[in-house]
């Protein structure tokens, strides 16, 4: 819990590695998955860097896996996981892998060449066969075999002038063309023939298959008979045009039988050649399958190396690399084992050297979680990542999350039905996890299935709470109200209101777990139970923001920032308690001191809360303005009191403090800070004044300095100055946070050379320091007050909406209860009144399947994501913006781990 309560406490390290060792080194630190390197290049091009030739052979290594693949998948060939994590091999090994991916790669695409020849060849030849038998068909069926070019005459008849007599000679082609194309090709070769053609089509029902994609193509064959050769010439311009194949058909009967019976024999051989060709295919693939995976793992650990590489600097000098990264304090000892490992691999005879850096860098934010906490950590991420060491609100998270999420989805039945499905998840998660789904609806609820998991149980939690099993209250210990009614008595009254005056019994006490069950059957139930879930929702809120206000202080502490706490923490819990901390307050005062028999002069909280920032009360009669009379003999006749009556001793004092108090806070928050933090400024400012001391910039350009400048009361007199200065800034810098500048001045930058005999200046040296000037970042008082003002504004107007926000708890809660008690009534209630002898069964099956239906559909999916909504809002607006700033940035460790499972696309 304390590494998830805060981020880890990270250390910037520097890497001296041996050339020869740096490749096993980087490795092994890819394998432990706790180390983020920074880039020492980034000014230089990726295409300059010095491994570069290494990721593009790394590349071509992938694209010629992805082509493997793509192959694989044609075939519907399934790649095998693997749980075997392989080590990145050697880079002498790249030679071998290459070579390896070479060879498969030039062997399946000499086969898938050869095969798309072979599928051509076939196709052609299925087409010519088909032209031949569909030909040989219509001659036989339009007068025998003989040639209609050499021997037919035909006599065109002209009916209009009586002339008879012609002879022509007619050509034909024939061919195939796509089916989809034949009504469009028919009415071209009509105009534009302008009617002179003879046009017949017959569809093939043979299936062909596209030589190159595989698709399934629909295709017909065609015969048009022309006369003459500039027909012939349009003719065949469209059948280009058309994209149609033209095929040779003999004009004998005999030529054109022998002619299929040789096409029907090569089509024979083909299918044998084809057969063999993809059995070779699938034999190379075959070989490919059982070891892809790990070569995919292989490549992209070999790849991922080389990039790390590239974010080194190269010590030419040396013959070494030199790394800068971020990694956790707790496994400092882990990456000195893994160097260690990685130099013995190597057979180099310098060790690697972990350097521990100091640095003013925001480090990198990094928890330690498991699969249980992971998706709780996700949500806050979600938001924003923490600060580095910035409380988390992940821990709260956990169990505020799910009870938040069960006080809107309250009911037993609908909450265990959510807890089977997410325990469901959680009992076959491994053997979910193999099958690597692809629906993303599914995976995003097999990802939460813990937090469903603990949704669905605290619902019922708090369903046994309300009471409500379904919309159905279950008597378990008996009712306190009107305990001499009976089942009977209750279905007489329907106009049941209950009276706590009058039908509660003191005796048998409250109903011991929840709600009491014969609220289902009141009139007044509503009435009732939106008091009940109202203020305990407010209550419920109230407690969520102190404690979020009291994480604040947690991190101020943590940090050093005192001035925060005097003039931030203190003003905003003060304001906090003595307004809404109060209203809870009264909720309990009302609770324990206004019994069921004590309800004259019961309060209105509501109306006192407005009437308290009013200044506006009402007093009970002479004798009883300020008494502390008993609630139980008190007769509003006498005392006087209604709902809008002081109802506790001194209470229009203790009320007109409170508001005081809160009113004085806000100015302490907006006033305070900004100007102490000017003061301090001011007062630094001073104090280098007194020291005479000049910026180097202005040295570096030949300032002169005062001839005073030199003399003194000797040098240990102003290194004292110059040590209180940064003791200043130090503490300045600590109290630093979003609506404060600081001011840098760091000990190391301060290059101000002093002598004995009267201060005279190594002009030289600063100026071969010059990078390293002291910086006195300019201070902006109008725009540090505008902060604390828009910070002031939004914690109090927040604090108001907040607290009416938290109010969701209770609408939702209603919505859910009350479209429960409507979906039960319309269906289950309605079927079980009829009274159907024989058919009743069916009835009450069917109505069951839509009432199961509808249950989940309505109220726990959508109903369950509504509420998840709006809990996820309460956490990230109400909760977290009392303390969580979020403007971190994660630990993005180099890690193999997530390789195993990598696609090659990825």
């Amino acid at each position: 819990m304390g590494a998830l309560f805060r981020s880890e406490e990270m250390n910037l390290c520097q890497i001296f590695l041996q050339s020869e060792a740096s490749y096993a080194c980087v490795s092994e630190l890819g394998e432990l998955g706790l180390v983020q390197f920074k880039d020492l290049n980034p000014d230089v091009n990726a295409f300059q860097r010095k491994f570069v030739n290494e990721i593009m052979r790394c590349d071509e290594m992938e694209r010629k896996l992805r082509y493997i693949e793509k192959e694989m998948k044609k075939d519907e060939m399934k790649i095998p996981d693997t749980i075997e994590n392989p080590k990145a091999p050697a880079p002498k090994e790249m030679i071998d892998l290459e070579a390896t991916f070479e060879k498969i790669e030039s062997e399946l695409r000499e086969v898938n060449t050869n095969a798309e020849a072979l599928r051509r060849n076939f196709l052609e030849l299925s087409e010519l066969r088909e032209v031949l038998k569909k030909t040989q068909v219509f001659f036989a069926e339009h007068g025998g075999h003989h040639s209609m070019i050499d021997d037919v005459q035909m006599a065109l008849v002209h009916e209009d002038t009586g002339i008879t007599s012609t002879t022509v000679q007619l050509g034909f082609v024939a061919g195939v063309v796509p089916r989809e194309k034949i009504p469009v090709f028919e009415r071209m070769m009509w105009f534009a023939c302008r009617g002179n053609v003879f046009l017949r089509y017959e569809d093939i029902d043979q299936v062909m298959k596209d030589p190159v994609t595989g698709d399934e193509i629909f295709k017909s064959v065609f015969i048009v008979f022309y006369q003459g050769e500039q027909l012939k010439a349009r003719v065949r311009k469209i059948c280009e045009g058309f994209k149609a194949v033209l095929y040779p058909c003999p004009e004998n009967s005999q030529e054109r039988f022998e002619m299929s019976n040789g096409v029907s024999t090569r089509l024979e051989d083909l299918r044998t050649v084809l057969y063999q060709t993809e059995e070779h295919r699938r034999r190379v693939l075959a070989s490919a399958q059982k070891e892809i995976r790990l070569w995919v793992i292989k490549v992209k650990k070999i790849k991922a190396i080389y990039h790390t590489l590239n974010l080194c600097n190269f010590d030419l000098s040396h013959n070494s690399l030199i790394a800068e990264c971020w990694c956790p304090v707790m496994a400092l000892e882990d990456v000195q084992m893994a160097l260690r490992h990685g130099t013995e691999l190597s057979g180099s005879t310098v060790p690697s050297i972990l350097h521990r850096m100091n640095t003013k860098e925001t480090p990198p934010t990094y928890f330690r979680t498991n699969k249980f906490t992971a998706v709780f950590q996700s949500i806050i991420h979600a938001y924003g990542v923490a600060e580095y060491q910035e409380v988390n609100p992940a821990p709260y998270t956990v169990i505020s999350f799910p009870f938040l999420f069960a006080v809107m989805f309250g009911d037993v039945g609908h909450g265990f039905i959510m807890f089977l499905f997410g325990l469901w998840m959680i009992a076959y998660e491994k053997k979910f996890l193999a099958q690597k789904s692809d629906n993303e609806v599914w995976n995003i609820f097999f990802g939460g299935r813990y937090i469903i998991a603990m949704m669905g149980l605290f619902s019922v939690y708090t369903g046994l709470i309300y009471n409500e099993v379904f919309a159905k209250s279950v008597n378990i210990f008996g009712s306190s109200w009107i305990p001499n009614y009976d089942e009977a008595a209750l279905e007489a009254n329907t106009d049941l209101t209950l009276d706590p005056l009058t039908m509660f019994d003191n005796v048998t006490g409250p109903y011991p777990l929840g709600l009491d069950p014969i609220w289902l059957s009141s009139l007044n139930k509503i009435t009732f139970t939106n008091s009940f879930k109202m203020k305990m929702s407010v209550t419920i809120g109230i407690s969520q923001m102190i404690l979020g206000v009291l994480l604040g202080l947690v991190n101020h502490v943590y940090f050093r920032k005192p001035l925060n706490i005097f003039c931030q923490f203190i003003p905003e819990l003060l304001f906090l308690l003595c307004l809404f901390g109060y209203l809870v307050a009264l909720i309990f005062y009302k609770w324990v001191s206004y019994t069921n028999h004590c309800t004259q002069c019961a309060p209105s909280l509501l109306i006192h809360f407005i009437n308290m920032f009013l200044v506006k009360y009402q007093h009970a009669n002479d004798g009883y303005q300020n008494a502390s009379y008993s609630c139980e003999t008190a007769d509003p006749d006498i005392t006087g009191c209604t709902s809008q009556t002081t109802f506790y001793p001194n209470q229009m004092i203790i009320q007109l403090c409170l508001v005081v108090v809160a009113l004085l806070c806000v100015p302490t928050m907006l006033f305070i800070k900004p100007f102490v933090l000017r003061h301090r400024h001011n007062s630094m400012l001073k104090r280098r004044a007194g020291l005479t001391a000049v910026s180097q910039s202005a040295l570096i350009h030949n300032e002169e300095l005062d001839e005073q400048s030199g003399t003194g009361n000797g040098t240990a007199d102003k290194e004292q100055a110059i040590s209180d200065i940064e003791l200043g800034s130090r503490r300045h810098l600590l109290e630093d946070n979003v609506n404060e500048t600081p001011i840098t001045v760091r000990s190391s930058e301060v290059k101000l050379s002093i002598n004995g005999d009267g201060g005279e200046h190594n002009h030289a040296e600063m100026e071969d320091q010059s990078a390293d000037d002291v910086k006195l970042e300019e201070f902006d008082f109008s725009e540090i007050f505008i902060g604390q003002a828009i910070h002031t504004i939004e914690y109090c107007l927040g604090c108001i909406s907040h607290t009416a926000s938290y109010l969701r708890l209770w609408a939702l809660s209603l919505a859910h209860s009350q479209l429960s008690e409507v979906l039960w009534g319309m269906l289950f209630r309605f079927s079980l009144k009829m009274n159907i002898p024989y058919g009743g069964s069916v009835i009450i099956f069917v109505v069951f399947s839509v009432f199961a239906v509808l249950t989940v559909g309505v109220l726990l999916l959508m109903e369950g994501l509504s509420a998840f909504l709006h809990t996820l809002r309460l956490h990230w607006v109400e909760f977290q913006s009392k303390f969580y700033h979020g403007s971190g940035y994660n630990f993005d460790a180099f890690s193999f781990k997530n390789l195993q499972n990598a696609d090659l696309d990825e």
